[in-house]
């Protein structure tokens, strides 16, 4: 299977399985298109349109990438040779939330259920639960989320001393991140997270207009104001340490590029823009109706992207359009995606376990507990058996091995069905595909 498309003035052969991209001229380009190569037809038309010789030579081209298998190559079998272990965890520090953003997958950060905070005893037990089902591996992470984590702070900390002290016993080591949405960053918990973090997100959508509309306080007041200053305060302390600055748009900011460029000039060099995800009856929800603009706005991105490339001040790094296209994970990683409930479980101040995060409050995904660990496999299996050719959209589609079949959650949500995936996500990150490819491809010009 092949995927062709242009954008700009280049055109693109990219191979399913074995991941290689061909930057094509045109005539290629039109031989490939509906396999036009294979049809004596079809090659005379080229013939006539770019000559006979020019055409000859390119699908004596194309027949040496086949043969040479470079192009059309088989589908790969994936074979899970991996022992799954839980070795990445969701600590959920609180679910409860200073902002009442309109379009929180966790209500708000009550997760529709009772406002509430984890306990030190609570976290210490799912950092023990963590290490024990590691099995070797040596590498672990965790992220403080919530709601707002920092609403729980001083239990951070805690829990951040624990780690560092039973690390060496067991041979892991912890990496942490946190996810904040900035209300309650000063200068101490500044300093904290840069010196403890290896990774922060910060919560902002953008313009004032934008996060103003979806991201408010309790009083239903605008957050951007405070925000903004705290995370510029907190990046310039941030030095070369990783971090995000991450916003959400709907159909409130088709533009979103706009957002991701005002973003740039806060000083934000590091950025992850991503699509709402909602019930098509929200006013905010992203459509089919919206695709082309949707897209056109990744273009738009992407020479932005490009544009600010080689200037030191306006140079930033986009989340989406960091795609490894030189090797990446195995194919067997690239088949099962993120490995929720198998390498990675949520966390609630209750104790409870989810497959992921998005799961929470959705009791039929409760795997276990940090007393027990997981004790409903049946429902784990259901996460470790399902692959990207196990779906019918996915099996057919060129996209398959870069995004893994998409989000679990997201298909469940919006189908009840993990085989079916949540379909303008899927158009949004084939776009994102192509943009990153183009991205690399001008880059190495």
């Amino acid at each position: 299977m092949i995927h062709i498309f242009k954008m700009d003035d280049m055109h693109f052969a990219l191979d399913t399985s074995s991941g290689l991209v061909h930057v094509v001229d045109e005539v290629i380009y039109d031989l490939l298109t509906d396999e036009n190569f294979k049809n004596e037809d079809k090659v005379n038309d080229i013939k006539n349109k770019y000559g006979a010789e020019t055409t000859d030579e390119a699908v004596s081209e194309i027949n040496y990438l086949i043969e040479n298998k470079m192009l059309y190559t088989d589908d790969a079998n994936a074979v899970n040779k991996i022992k799954p272990a839980i070795k990445a965890m969701c600590l959920n520090m609180t679910h409860d939330c200073n902002l009442r953003c309109e379009y929180c997958f966790a209500s708000q950060g009550s997760y529709n259920g009772e406002r509430s905070y984890l306990s030190f005893e609570t976290g210490k037990k799912a950092f023990d639960f963590l290490v024990k089902s590691s099995g070797k591996r040596v590498n672990l992470e965790v992220d403080f989320f919530g709601g707002e984590p920092l609403m729980n702070f001083e239990t951070i900390k805690k829990l951040v001393d624990y780690a560092r002290s039973i690390e060496k016993q067991h041979n892991k080591n912890f990496r942490f991140t946190a996810t904040t949405n900035g209300v309650l960053l000063d200068d101490e918990k500044i300093d904290y997270l840069n010196e403890n973090m290896d990774n922060v997100v910060l919560s902002i959508d953008g313009r004032k207009e934008t996060n103003d509309h979806m991201r408010k306080t309790v009083n239903q007041k605008g957050s951007y104001d405070v925000i903004t200053e705290n995370f510029k305060k907190f990046v310039a302390k941030r030095m070369d340490k990783d971090y995000f600055a991450r916003g959400t748009y709907t159909a409130y900011n088709l533009d979103f590029s706009e957002d991701v460029k005002h973003m740039r000039d806060l000083g934000f060099d590091k950025i992850s823009v991503e699509p709402v995800v909602a019930k098509p009856e929200e006013k905010y929800a992203l459509k089919e109706e919206h695709l082309d603009i949707l897209k056109a706005e990744y273009e738009k991105l992407a020479k932005l992207y490009l544009d600010s490339y080689g200037s030191k001040d306006k140079k930033f790094q986009f989340f989406h359009f960091n795609i490894e296209l030189d090797g990446g994970p195995c194919i067997y990683k690239r088949s099962i995606g993120c490995g929720a409930g198998t390498e990675y479980v949520a966390v609630t101040p209750d104790g409870d376990l989810y497959p992921c995060h998005q799961f929470v409050g959705q009791e039929e995904f409760i795997v276990g507990n940090v007393d027990e660990g997981i004790v409903k496999d049946e429902v784990i299996d259901m996460f470790k058996n399902v692959s990207v050719n196990e779906k019918p959209v996915c099996k057919d589609c060129w996209a398959k091995y870069y995004c893994s079949g998409g989000c679990h959650a997201n298909a469940y949500n919006f189908n009840k069905d993990f085989k079916v995936p949540y379909s303008v996500g899927c158009e949004l990150e084939k776009k994102r595909i192509e943009c990153s490819i183009y991205i690399k491809a001008r880059l190495a010009q």
